[in-house]
């Protein structure tokens, strides 16, 4: 038997992305399974566990609220390695994403529900009881196609080595917060180059606006009490056996102070562990220019 076939779960809050997920997962070379009838969960299992065809190497398995928890328990087996992709957004904008799709919601159509918002109340209800920080967690609100793919190829690329990362995500407050944050970081309290009118066009990934940040006295106490927790809390991540962390840094705008921070977790870390790092918010706040 082939050692080590990892099964990709994909599953979470119908309309958040779970059918664009899946087929970037085709593209990158799994064999997707959708609608699979979860009463034969064992029999896959099985299948997977002693086939010799090279489709059962890397499996991703879509699935609803309602069949997720059997699957969850029935996809274990010898020589397995099972991670699971849980996909959510924000509720206002699942009630636009269907409203725009003019698709019915899961939950009404088995009569669980009788509004489209109770319907997302009871289906959120459904997944509280199963979340864990195991899970590979995406918030799409926010997120395009483009960059969906590009997070999925990162975590679930066949070449990749299983290991624990990180994502620094810069964010502004006027946008709203990311969902999927395990640890939120505002840095509001610092000196704001904003208010520097030379400074103002630029973002955290300019030097001159970068700089301003990091060479505040705030700045570097601040650093130097933070990096003191996450380099401690990283470590015990890593031993408690978590895939994924997400680091989300939020100023006003999201294009300054959270920019800078970012790219200095990001280069402080990269080198330590498997780091990602996006600026979810950055063109937002130059577009209004």
């Amino acid at each position: 038997m082939e050692e080590n076939k990892r099964v990709v779960l994909v599953s979470g809050m119908s309309g958040a992305g779970k059918s664009t997920a899946t087929r970037f997962l085709e593209d990158m070379g799994y064999h997707c399974i959708d609608n699979f009838p979860v009463q034969m969960v064992s029999l896959l299992v099985d299948m997977i566990e002693h086939s010799i065809d090279p489709r059962y190497s890397y499996i991703a398995l879509s699935t609803s609220a309602q069949d997720f928890p059997e699957f969850l328990r029935g996809l274990k087996g010898e020589g397995i390695k099972l991670e699971i992709l849980f996909l959510d957004a924000g509720d206002d904008t699942l009630l636009h994403r269907y409203k725009s799709t003019r698709r019915t919601h899961p939950l009404l159509l088995s009569n669980q529900a009788k509004t489209l918002e109770e319907a997302i109340a009871a289906e959120r209800q459904m997944f509280s009881r199963y979340k864990s920080d195991s899970f590979i967690s995406l918030d799409t609100t926010f997120v395009g196609e483009h960059d969906l793919r590009s997070k999925i190829e990162q975590y679930f690329s066949k070449s990749a080595i299983p290991t624990f990362s990180i994502s620094f995500i810069s964010f502004g407050y006027k946008y709203g917060v990311p969902m999927d944050a395990d640890l939120m970081i505002d840095v509001r309290f610092l000196p704001n180059p904003y208010w520097v009118v030379e400074l103002r066009p630029y973002t955290g990934n300019d030097k001159c606006v970068y700089d301003y940040v990091m060479e505040k006295p705030e700045t570097r106490e601040f650093l130097k009490r933070l990096l003191a927790f996450t380099d401690y809390a990283f470590a015990e991540y890593v031993k408690e056996g978590k895939n994924h962390f997400t680091v989300a840094i939020g100023c006003t705008g999201g294009q300054h102070r959270s920019v800078s921070i970012t790219n200095y977790l990001y280069n402080h870390y990269k080198d330590s562990y498997n780091s990602y790092c996006d600026h979810r918010d950055i063109r937002k706040s130059q577009n209004e220019k």
